[in-house]
């Protein structure tokens, strides 16, 4: 099966979901066909879809800037964790290798792993994780991604929404929070300090 996403004007093109769950890629193969195609951004699910997404638009890009750099400056001064831009794979423990826009780890999980496991597609579930919805994604899917996230050991994730300015808060065991329009975020008491200034993404 594959689904095609139309692109709006804000995309570069469309997303497809490839259903390839009757060949099970191997996370070798999988990593192997990441490196043969270094201008798309992939992902596998744990029911074996392969998700294609082309190169952000630009406008997006721009977000995805300003996101980082703030949660890096905060990373930097805090210390107790390392942090990862959206073109880090991590393998979860449901066999899905997902790439969140930015994710953070607790620093004794990541020094816990081999050279060879920081090299690949790492085998954990980031402790926080944010997704930043652009133009042509279909809200569904990400929230359902957010959950997976959860599932697998994610203390805390954010799903940001700039198109309808709001962001979606994901916390082990509670309710999903929604603020809406709001001008910060706050990921205490999780990553202590860290509030993140939502104008720069709207």
């Amino acid at each position: 099966m594959v689904q095609i996403i139309s692109p709006s004007s804000q995309e570069i093109g469309p997303l497809f979901t490839l259903d390839l769950s009757s060949i099970r890629l191997t996370p070798a193969q999988f990593e192997h066909l990441c490196r043969d195609n270094r201008d798309l951004r992939l992902e596998l699910t744990s029911n074996g879809e392969l998700i294609v997404m082309p190169p952000t638009g630009s406008k997006t890009g721009l977000r995805n800037f300003n996101l980082n750099r703030q949660f890096g400056i905060w990373v930097e001064k805090d210390g107790t964790g390392v942090a990862f831009d959206s073109s880090t794979g991590f393998t979860l423990p449901d066999g899905a290798i997902l790439s969140p826009d930015a994710s953070w780890i607790r620093r004794e999980r990541w020094d816990a792993l081999t050279e060879e496991e920081r090299e690949g597609f790492a085998p954990l579930c980031p402790d926080f994780v944010i997704e930043l919805r652009s133009g042509g994604n279909a809200l569904k899917p990400l929230q359902e991604k957010m959950q997976e996230y959860i599932r697998n050991g994610t203390q805390l994730a954010w799903l940001i929404d700039p198109l309808e300015r709001r962001v979606y808060i994901y916390r082990m065991g509670e309710e999903v929070e929604l603020l809406s329009d709001s001008a910060t975020v706050s990921a205490d008491p999780i990553l202590r300090g860290f509030v993140l200034q939502l104008a720069e993404l709207w």
